[in-house]
């Protein structure tokens, strides 16, 4: 059996993702490392520091010494730190939001990136541009940061949280052909915002999921 390790810097996850990987992958052995205090040290910074580099980096080789076949990183503000990880780590660290960007980069070349945190746009945006270089394709993004929203959601107002995101896409809805939303916890307004803007709107989670099982049945066929 396949064992996957999920590495979370926050709690948001943990539940959505567990169901998510009974419904699209259960033939999966699936535990989660969670560290709350790494998102607080990255919001307090405005950056991902050595510190929370290094811990994660411990995590992922961790996940390995736990027996896990692959790191399931949930985080895009360490996005960075995981693909460095990929080539650091004893196992392969695979990006939640990997697919994601894959999939908007062959849908559009304008993509709203809408975010409830400054220090997720720039790890989200650096991989959509990543990607698009590798399939020779021009994109234009344009970010909208939800501000306030994360720290509503962490203190339980739902309702702020979905608010300042829908004013978010709202606000640069007209330059845009399609969204991403670059945190997995914003995955419920994904619905909602496609109702409210008429565009096509991708979030991680089950694209995550998904992009995973795809690499790990690759990596089987490949032995």
């Amino acid at each position: 059996m396949i064992r996957v390790m999920c590495v979370h810097t926050a709690m948001a996850l943990v539940e959505p993702l567990t169901k998510i990987f009974k419904e699209e992958f259960p033939e999966v052995k699936l535990n989660h490392i969670a560290d709350d205090s790494l998102i607080q040290e990255v919001i307090a910074n405005n950056e991902v520091t050595p510190a929370v580099r290094r811990r994660l980096l411990g995590y992922y080789n961790a996940a390995a010494d736990a027996g896990a076949d692959v790191v399931f990183n949930t985080c895009s503000s360490v996005g960075d730190v995981a693909d460095y990880g990929n080539t650091y780590a004893r196992i392969p660290v695979f990006r939640i939001d990997y697919p994601m960007a894959a999939e908007a980069v062959k849908m559009a070349q304008r993509i709203g990136v809408i975010s409830t945190l400054p220090t997720t746009l720039d790890p989200t945006c650096r991989l959509l541009r990543n990607v698009a270089k590798d399939a020779g394709k021009e994109i234009v993004l344009v970010e909208g940061l939800a501000d306030g929203a994360f720290a509503a959601g962490q203190s339980g107002d739902g309702e702020t949280h979905d608010r300042l995101i829908a004013e978010a896409a709202s606000r640069i809805a007209d330059q845009v052909d399609m969204f991403v939303l670059a945190q997995g916890s914003m995955a419920r307004m994904e619905k909602r915002l496609g109702e409210l803007t008429g565009k096509p709107v991708l979030s991680s989670p089950i694209l995550g999921v998904r992009g995973l099982k795809k690499f790990l049945e690759e990596q089987a066929k490949a032995k």
